[in-house]
């Protein structure tokens, strides 16, 4: 029984690209994009979710398209602070965002602060109901943010630890080292699209270090084996070997996962949007980095290390010829 081969290739078969090449320029670009990120992360900051910043959200449908301008002049005389309204969806719903109301543990602040929403709805847009309710204290925020950035730690030391072990050292430093260029990246991402930064975004960041650690083992798999096979090949061509013999898996299996997670950006919805977009641009962060920022920190930890004792052999000397000094 006979294989056929694929009538369509993303990569040609015998693709030779010197990636190599740029490995100083690739590396300086992404630590640059980095340093930028985590600026963005502190100036104008994270647009925090309820998760993280604590408040009230209701979601509210009006009979016919919402006037907003009638409901923040409804919700300015409650004197509940700074209350947001923006459409959700559709001309018919609105989310509504109310800061904290009293102390964890007050569920009568809350409440009352949503029966004052309730009683000037019925008068601002007579027939508006509230869909659905969401409060989280200050406390639970804080523990929920600190959870999360422990979880993103824990993810990368899991990683870390993994492949030490199934590679050598160099193998891991250099993942580890991607994978936080990787999620800098996407936390500037954040910042500058003023997606909000969530439990569903934090789970999106969590499932790019999954998808980021396993196309890096596909391609360390490849140069692991043919270190074996190349023994006297300079590290630096061996490596452009082996991403170009990976590289129609890692473009395919990366678009794959882009056809994916585009619809859902595109037609989701503001549910589904954050979680989509940042995935999006994930996968891209991602697949670039595996071949321009992990293979090249490869390269400059291990070019005198993972070669040790592979030269070649000297040639011999020919009969009556003098020994070299």
């Amino acid at each position: 029984m006979f294989l056929s081969r694929p009538l369509f290739r993303i990569v040609p078969d015998n693709t030779q690209i010197a990636f190599m090449r740029g490995r100083v320029l690739g590396i300086a670009f992404s630590a640059l994009l980095s340093v930028l990120s985590l600026g963005l992360a502190f100036y104008p900051g994270l647009e925090k979710g309820i998760d993280f910043r604590g408040g009230i959200i209701m979601e509210i449908r009006t009979q016919g398209p919402a006037d907003l301008g009638a409901l923040r002049g409804a919700m300015g005389g409650l004197d509940l602070g700074d209350v947001g309204l923006q459409q959700f969806g559709d001309d018919s719903t609105v989310l509504l965002r109310l800061p904290v109301q009293g102390q964890e543990g007050e569920e009568g602040a809350t409440q009352a602060a949503v029966n004052a929403v309730r009683g000037a709805l019925e008068q601002a847009a007579p027939g508006a109901r509230i869909l659905r309710t969401e409060a989280v204290g200050n406390r639970v925020s804080a523990e929920l943010f600190a959870n999360s950035l422990i979880a993103l730690g824990m993810s990368m030391l899991a990683m870390l630890v993994y492949i030490w072990f199934r590679f050598e050292w160099q193998f891991a430093v250099g993942a580890i080292v991607t994978l936080v260029l990787e999620t800098t990246k996407v936390v500037g991402f954040l910042a500058i699209t003023r997606i909000e930064f969530s439990l569903t975004t934090v789970a999106a960041v969590l499932t790019i270090i999954g998808f980021s650690i396993n196309d890096k083992v596909v391609v360390y798999d490849r140069m692991r084996e043919n270190l074996r096979k190349y023994k006297t090949m300079p590290l630096r061509q061996l490596i452009d070997k082996s991403i170009n013999e990976t590289l129609n898996r890692t473009v395919g299996t990366s678009m794959t996962l882009l056809l994916s997670a585009l619809p859902l950006a595109l037609f989701g919805g503001d549910a589904l949007s954050g979680f989509a977009w940042t995935m999006v641009f994930g996968i891209i962060a991602s697949t670039s980095s595996s071949i321009f920022i992990a293979a090249p920190i490869l390269l400059f930890l291990g070019e005198n290390r993972l070669r040790r004792g592979t030269e070649a052999p000297a040639p011999a000397a020919p009969p009556g010829a003098a020994p070299r000094r």
